[in-house]
This record gives C-alpha cells, structure tokens and sequence, in this order.
C-alpha cells in the first residue's frame, strides 16, 4: 500500500475548497490536490457484480480528478451490492444475480433492513432487529407479508407539520399528481449500535455521555450504512420496467390544519432516488453516494440546449410557463389530486472531475447490468456523483478536531427528489451532504455524527 498524505492549505474563502485549480488550457491536465489528507492505494479497482459490500475505499492519485473514481466506484458496488437479491440470512445471495429475474427486478437486500418507524418506537419501546413492521392502524386490513409501508411525505417526517425548517423545502409531486414518497433504512451495524446505547430513546439519550461514534468500515468489517429511498406511485403513463418497483401501501397520516383526511391505499411505486451514506475508516464523516432513475428530470444544460426527453417522471417538456424548482403552492394535502406537478430541472453544479467520473462509472456500471439481462430495471438507474472528505482526520476513523467535517468534495451535491429545491451553489444554503449532516444532533442537542435519525427518538 502506497501513502499519500498532501497538507491542507487554508480555505480560499468561506465554503470554499481549499484548492488550488490551475487555469485549464484547451486540453486541461488533471487539478492538482492541494487541500487533501487521504490514504490511498496503488491501483483503484473497478465496478463489480459482486454481493459484498465493500468496506472502504480504494483509490488513487494526488489531484481531485484522479481520487474522484475511486470514490464512485465504491459507490456503484455499494449499489450494486445492496441491491442484490436476498439469501435465507438476508446478505446478497451468491446463486443469483440482479435484474436476473423474468421481470429483470429483484427484491433487494436493503429492503430487509429496519425502517426508521421500526426503529424509533411509540413510547421509546426497545426495538428487535427481527420485529415487527410497524403498520399504521389504517392500514392494517390490507397489509400482506413483504409490502412496503410508505408514511413518510417529505424527506423530513415532519414536512405537513413544521412551522419553519431548515431549509426553503417542500413536497414533490410527479407528473401524475402523487406526492412522493420517502423511507429511511439503516444496516444492522447501525442499528446495533444505536441498540447497545440506548439512543432509540429520549431517556436513553439523555443518560448517553456519549459522544456518539457509530462504527466504520475497514478489512473485511462493514460499518454503519443509513439508506433514505424516494418513490413514486407508478402510473398510466410511466414503463414499470424501468425502475425497481414494490407493493405498497401509501399511508397518509390525518391532520387538523390544513384539513387531511387519514388514508391507506395500495399502490405500485417506484424507485426514483437513492442515497447511501456509509461510514468508512477513511472517511469518518461518512461517503455520500446518490442515486437517481434515469427518466427523472432534464439538465439545466439540456433545457437551454432543447435536448428534451418526451417523458421525465418531474419536468413537463411542453410546459413552457411552469417555474423551475419551485414547491408547490399550500396547502399540502397528499391524497387530494390536487397539486400541481413539480417543474424540476437538475441544476448544474458539478465541477468537470466529478460529473466526467460520474458519467464514466455510469457507462461502465450500465453495461454491466445490462449483460445480466436486457430487462435488467437496474440499468435506468446512474451515480449522480458521491461527495467525501479530502481531509478526513489523522487516523482511521477519527476526524480532525480542527475541521471535523473534511473539507468535502464536490462541494455541493444534491439529489433533485431529495433535494429538489436546496439545488444549487450557495455555501451553507445549498445542498451539501456532509456539510448538512455535521449540524445533526440527538434529542439532547448533542452531536449525533452526522445522522438526523436520532432526533426521531420517543
């Protein structure tokens, strides 16, 4: 194993990467790394269809063009990996491959883990990794074993309800009139440690004297995996066999103002976003690996340009007055019909490393798919980028104390169905996962390591 360790320089200003970029000429050499402390290996290994989930990451090179792959790599067999169909233990079954199926869809393994309902119960209960779903009373009649139950409007829980958030946010709504749906999902790392600390409660973390370290990944030793997915309701003009679909029934909770009725209706959904955070050795302020179904939204550049699709699942190209990214007017009553589709354009604010490695893991990732079979639902889905810390800390797993957050790269990085309208450039206002994430903090207001799940605590 070779070592590289390049010194961090002082930021250039706020929220900027303390980088030096060399102005690019016609045919522009990879930037230099200027501000990164990272481990690295002689070679970077490729995307594989393979069950394992990797355990950390493997890369290489001295400027942002050169690690960049490395990283999406690891995200793409993270994916690859975790959406591999289930053995009788539920870790990927080595007899079987994904979208081998007749219909090319699997179940997959990430789906047979705990839900964020299950884990953070009524009442703070101690919750099982092998218990219960917890379903809504409404839904009760209709619920079969295996369906997915969706609560969940907003990446946030509480979007219907909060006065103020953090963010200027709000619902999604496709080009049928359905809300999108959300979930939350972590591994049994995860879900073990909040477990053996009594974090599931608010009496449990208030007796914490923490800090809150959830394990990372090294060696052969997975580490803590959180998971949040958005669905769409597939409907009459959407092909169900681009996206990874599920049975499920679509809960919406009553509410007094604005006036929603409570209701539970079975539906197809699909899946249309898809970030996995992954806490690592190499990067204890965890990689953040997004997804998207390919069929989701245009580029600012493919609007300009008029390379415009027939279909998206969130942009109406024969709209021509429909404002971009703007959430939909209140009030917001999931299950009325009534609010105007989202207009969403993904903004482009991706430096040329990370969308050119992007691109090329997508190509390579796709093919692979692909050569499982020609149905295969999991070629419509591409890495949008995964952002991690150029200057992770002094050692595996421990964060600097003087910038616990690393630094990220790219700096800004959004999913347009889980941060549809945080897109953008500006440093602290736009999307930046890790920079989000280091403000998050349990029930006491105490650090929670970059997850928000523990504030769900009872």
């Amino acid at each position: 194993m070779r070592l590289v360790r390049i010194l961090p320089l002082p930021l250039l200003g706020a929220g900027m990467l303390g980088v030096v970029l060399a102005a690019p000429p016609a045919s522009p050499p990879s930037p230099p790394l200027v501000a990164a402390t990272k481990t690295v290996t002689a070679a970077t290994p490729g995307i594989q269809l393979s069950p394992t989930i990797p355990a950390d990451v493997t890369a290489s090179g001295s400027t942002l063009a050169a690690l960049q792959p490395g990283f999406d790599v690891f995200s793409w067999n993270s994916f690859i990996a975790v959406s591999w169909p289930p053995g009788p233990g539920g870790g990927g079954d080595p007899t079987r491959q994904p979208g081998a199926g007749p219909t090319g869809d699997n179940l997959t393994v990430w789906e047979g883990w705990r839900s964020a309902p299950e884990v953070f119960l009524p009442g703070g209960k101690t919750p099982s990794w092998d218990g219960p779903v917890e379903i809504p009373a409404a839904c009760k009649a209709q619920y079969q074993t295996g369906m997915k139950v969706l609560q969940q409007v907003g990446k946030t829980p509480d979007l219907l309800t909060a006065a103020t958030q953090a963010f200027s946010t709000g619902p999604l709504v496709d080009q049928n009139r359905a809300y999108t749906r959300f979930q939350v999902v972590l591994n049994r790392g995860m879900f073990d440690y909040i477990l053996g600390n009594t974090l599931y409660s608010k009496a449990g973390q208030q007796a914490f004297t923490g800090p809150v370290k959830f394990p990372c990944g090294g060696g052969n030793q997975v580490g803590a995996i959180m998971i949040k997915a958005a669905w769409k309701v597939i409907g009459a003009h959407d092909d169900p066999g681009r996206f990874h679909t599920a049975s499920a029934l679509v809960y919406t909770p009553p509410q007094a103002s604005p006036p929603v009725k409570e209701s539970c209706v079975r539906q197809t959904v699909g899946l249309v976003g898809f970030h996995i955070g992954h806490k690592v050795n190499s990067a204890p302020q965890w990689v953040w690996s997004t997804f998207e179904q390919v069929d989701n939204v245009p580029t600012q550049a493919d609007v300009t340009g008029g390379r415009l699709a027939p279909h998206y699942n969130y942009y109406d190209p024969a709209c021509k007055d429909c404002p971009a990214n703007a959430a939909p007017p209140r009030p917001w009553i999931p299950n009325a019909g009534t609010s105007p589709p989202t207009q969403v354009v993904r903004v482009d604010v991706l430096p040329d490393f990370a969308a050119s490695s992007a691109a090329a893991q997508n190509r390579t990732a796709q093919a692979l798919l692909r050569q499982v079979s020609p149905k295969s639902v999991w070629q419509y889905y591409e890495l949008i980028s995964t952002q991690w810390p150029t200057d992770p800390g002094p050692g595996p797993c421990t964060a600097s104390a003087t910038d616990p957050r690393g630094n990220p790269a790219p700096q800004f990085l959004a999913n347009t169905t889980l941060e549809t309208y945080v897109q953008g450039s500006t440093p602290k206002v736009s999307s930046s996962c890790i920079d989000c994430h280091g403000d998050a903090a349990m029930t006491t207001g105490a650090a929670s390591d970059f997850t928000y799940l523990l504030q769900r605590a009872h």
